[in-house]
């Protein structure tokens, strides 16, 4: 597919882009490629290629749901520097 400077002016102003002149030819020939490449790839023979999550054969490894660290909530609010009620208190930055 062939995109000439007029379609690139387009696209740049829906983009909110500054594309200069001398630069139209340059992106004109990078978003062609962009597209052939598209095309390509809309070509591939792709009939009873199951979608895959991961190119990687892979299982989740299932472990039981429990608790394995202590509770140190108390542990850790003891080292602020100030603490109340169960939370950490902060000076007042905003006025």
């Amino acid at each position: 597919m062939s995109i000439d400077a007029a379609t690139v002016r387009h696209i740049a102003r829906l983009a909110r882009l500054a594309v200069g002149e001398n630069e139209l030819a340059p992106i004109a020939g990078e978003l062609s490629r962009v597209l052939d490449l598209a095309d390509q790839l809309g070509a591939a023979q792709i009939d009873g290629v199951e979608p895959l999550a991961h190119p990687h054969e892979q299982t989740l490894a299932w472990r039981p749901d429990a608790v394995t660290e202590p509770d140190r909530a108390d542990a850790f609010l003891a080292l602020a520097p100030d603490a109340r009620g169960g939370l950490y208190l902060v000076p007042k930055v905003l006025e």
